[in-house]
């Protein structure tokens, strides 16, 4: 199994940035695809964006492509989401989660392990 806890969230302004973090625990990171997915208060959990166990392979909603870039660093056991041009529509608790499937996946119900969530409010 691997435990998996978020950071970075907090309180930005409309345009700014974020980096957030997903630090891994426990089985090798590398051996797990993962993904940041996100929920805002009323609605359902979003996919956000998934990276393959590599890093090679990446995917991204439409609504954040090329703004958010996942990246991970399999060395430190750790994931990564850099937010730019952030959006008040970007405000909710994001999550990330791993799924030992070698290709990254976007259903959130696919993914077995997942992180506390950190906040992410954008204002406007």
């Amino acid at each position: 199994q691997v435990q998996l806890v978020e950071s970075g969230g907090g309180l930005v302004q409309a345009g700014g940035s974020l980096r957030l973090s997903c630090a891994a625990s426990g089985r090798t990171f590398s051996s797990y695809a993962s993904g940041w997915f996100r929920q805002a208060p009323g609605k359902e959990r979003e996919f956000v964006a998934a990276i393959s166990r590599s890093g090679g392979i990446t995917y991204y909603v439409g609504s954040v492509k090329g703004r958010f870039t996942i990246s991970r660093d399999n060395a430190k056991n750790t994931m990564y989401l850099q937010m730019n041009s952030l959006k008040p529509e970007d405000t909710a608790v994001y999550y990330c989660a791993a799924d030992p499937m070698g290709t990254p996946r976007v259903q959130a119900s696919l993914y077995p392990y997942w992180g506390q969530g950190t906040q992410v409010t954008v204002s406007s």
